[in-house]
């Protein structure tokens, strides 16, 4: 197979290793009673605590309904704290409690050991090279998206912004 052929599978292979390793890593969560989209949760919450539910939705990618159950289940279980917001007293801010931080730590311990084993056999100098591909990607993509919801230019076609940008072919 040669290279072109190859780079035709790139998005269904990434999407496959997506979806292998969301798979692993919901297998060991499981095994303490962890769900992924509470794990979203609680990750997206160590970094933003005293944001709003609906926020905490947006971060963690949960839609406004799973949130709701997500924080009730949170709540009862320890897990959370809403209180209220000092610029509205209407709404909450959510915030981890000490027992939440020990699950934190937890899930960090889950993704170290599914990545160990998605990487296994796979030396230091690749997964480093690896991931540099893969934030060069990423860099590119999220430019790209970012260019698409800009003001388009009169008679400029998304052609002449692709050569404008650098993008081009191997």
């Amino acid at each position: 197979m040669d290279d072109r052929d190859r780079l035709r599978n790139f998005g269904f292979l990434l999407k496959e290793v997506s979806r292998h390793f969301v798979t692993r890593f919901e297998m060991h969560a499981r095994a303490i009673s962890l769900t992924l989209n509470l794990c979203k949760v609680l990750i997206r919450l160590e970094n933003n605590e005293g944001v709003s539910q609906a926020r905490l939705a947006e971060l963690a990618e949960v839609d406004a309904m799973t949130m709701v159950r997500l924080l009730d289940r949170m709540e009862a279980e320890g897990l959370l704290e809403r209180r209220p917001d000092p610029q509205d007293r209407r709404a909450r801010c959510l915030y981890l409690t000490p027992k939440a931080k020990s699950v934190v730590v937890e899930i960090w311990r889950l993704g170290d050991l599914t990545r160990a084993e998605v990487f296994e056999g796979i030396d230091k100098a690749e997964r480093q090279a690896f991931m540099g591909v893969l934030e060069r990607m990423n860099d590119n993509l999220t430019r790209l998206v970012a260019s698409d919801h800009e003001p388009k230019a009169r008679g400029s076609g998304s052609g002449s912004r692709v050569q404008m940008m650098g993008v081009g072919h191997d």
